[in-house]
Formats: C-alpha cells, structure tokens, sequence
C-alpha cells in the first residue's frame, strides 16, 4: 500500500449568517467531514442591514462550534471571498445548496471565482432535508412575526431573536 502524504486542508464557508441557523450547522458539519479545518467566513455586505452585529454573529458561531476547537475557525471578511481563501491556503470555497433556484446563482459565481483564483475550487453542499427550506430571511421574517423558530436554530439564537424582536 503506498503512503499518502496529508496535507492539511482548508475550506471557507462564506455568509452573512444573519443569523446562523441549523441549515448552516449542517452545511458546516458536512464540510467538516470533507475537511480539515473549516473558517466560517462571516460576510460584512455593505448592501445588507444585518438584524444582529458583526461580533454578535461571530459569537453565535463560535458559541455552536466551541467543542470543535482549532477546526471551526469564524472571521470576518470583505471583499473578495476566492481571494481571502487563496490567502488563508484554503482549497475550497463552500457553497450551501437549498433547491435548484440557488444553483443559477451559485454556478456562476463559481465560475466567476475559479477564473479568478484557479487554486480554489468551489464545493456545493445541500443540507439535510429537514433544514432544505430554510434561510436567515425566513427565520427573522417568521420571529419578527412571534413564530416559533426554536427548533430551526440554536437555543441561544433563538433567545437572541426574542430579545431583538421584544417577544
């Protein structure tokens, strides 16, 4: 049998994560299986008005993550995602896939960011199916409105969207 040499290998999740929800913990959970080291690439969009900050969705993340030590890493970013992946030695960008409306998008981008960065490949994951319709916009949307959302993410997300919406 021949010795395969491991490297150790990267791979970004880029997102608003506004805010993290079990969809995303999935998507995270799968990369992980996939991956050495995963770095949660939380997204400053100057065209989004995020509902919670930039610090508070870095602690939301990394509160879900802590038991995984070194290999959940959460940070922010601007600018280019394929280019701060390039930059981290990262082999991959993740891409989470919900229903064949994303793939359009998602295709494009990829393309876009492989002629960019040639290095960095994208790979498409699709949360389970129990998490498959779920996005942050619906998860505030539904909160805003006193829906229960506690079974679609983390406890202390939840307890942080009833104190942001005064329920």
């Amino acid at each position: 049998m021949e010795d395969i040499q491991h490297t150790h290998s990267i791979a970004v999740y880029p997102g608003t994560f506004d805010p993290i929800t079990n969809g995303h913990i999935d998507i995270i959970n799968r990369a992980l299986n996939l991956f050495d080291t995963v770095l949660v690439a939380v997204a400053i969009n100057p065209a989004k008005s995020p509902l919670f900050t930039i610090e508070e969705r870095i602690d939301m993340i990394r509160e879900v993550f802590q038991e995984n030590g070194p290999r959940v890493r959460v940070e922010s970013v601007s600018g280019l995602l394929v280019e701060y992946a390039a930059k981290q030695n990262a082999r991959a960008l993740i891409r989470g896939l919900r229903a064949v409306s994303d793939f359009d998008y998602e295709f494009q981008l990829a393309l876009m960011n492989r002629k960019l960065v040639r290095e960095v490949d994208t790979v498409f994951l699709m949360p389970g199916l129990r998490w498959i319709f779920i996005s942050s916009s619906i998860i505030k949307d539904a909160a805003r409105h006193g829906g229960d959302v506690s079974d679609m993410v983390p406890p202390r997300v939840d307890e942080l969207l009833k104190r942001k919406f005064a329920l």
